[in-house]
């Protein structure tokens, strides 16, 4: 399984800055943005997450650990069930769960459990169980977010449904991508994993 490298203390200004960039996205969209709890579109298919998310993560598994031991327990049990599920399908490491870097890996994770609920998901309520330690993918999702240096700009295909392209410039979230890089540079590693590895870290 992973390693049990610690957050960079930094970690939770990089969190602050996103939740603050979030909300007021979410402010300016009003309506636009569809996401609520039970809108659960995005917490369906593997999606690849770096060593901060994970460690992340794993802080948060640690911490439900202590307060809440039947969910942690229950999300560990879901965890399992994915990875026994979709193990021999994995485009890397199915070991230590570290996704494989090459073209090959990376082409086939294209394909990988794109279907598959997020461990995380409780499929009753639709929340995600591990909300306060989500990757910066889930954080980022729904809002228009700049793609790369260019101006192309994505967000969630329920979401700004009926919007100009200049009412969805007008809501753009801001993802301080800098910070995030320094904070991957001070882990000093460059593997992306899966959350359902990460939750077991």
């Amino acid at each position: 399984m992973l390693g049990g490298m610690g957050l960079p203390a930094k970690d939770a200004q990089l969190v602050q800055i996103v939740d603050a960039a979030l909300a007021g996205a979410a402010l300016r969209a009003g309506p636009w943005l569809a996401c609520r709890i039970g809108c659960t579109q995005c917490c369906h298919g593997a999606f690849a997450i770096n060593a901060l998310d994970a460690a992340r993560l794993r802080e948060g598994m640690q911490a439900l650990r202590l307060a809440d031991p039947a969910l942690a327990a229950e999300i560990d049990r879901r965890a399992r069930a994915w990875i026994a599920l979709y193990e021999s399908d994995f485009p890397g490491d199915s070991a230590t769960g570290l996704l494989g870097q090459s073209e090959a890996d990376q082409a086939l994770f294209e394909d990988f459990a794109n279907e598959a609920a997020c461990p995380a998901l409780d499929p009753a309520t639709g929340r995600c169980e591990v909300y306060a330690a989500r990757p910066m993918t889930c954080r980022v999702f729904g809002p228009p977010v700049r793609m790369g240096d260019g101006d192309a700009i994505g967000h969630c295909e329920l979401c700004f449904q009926g919007a100009t392209k200049a009412e969805v410039q007008a809501c753009e979230m801001a993802v301080p991508h800098e910070l995030e890089a320094d904070l991957l540079s001070e882990l000093g590693d460059s593997h992306d994993t899966v959350v359902a590895f990460a939750l077991l870290g």
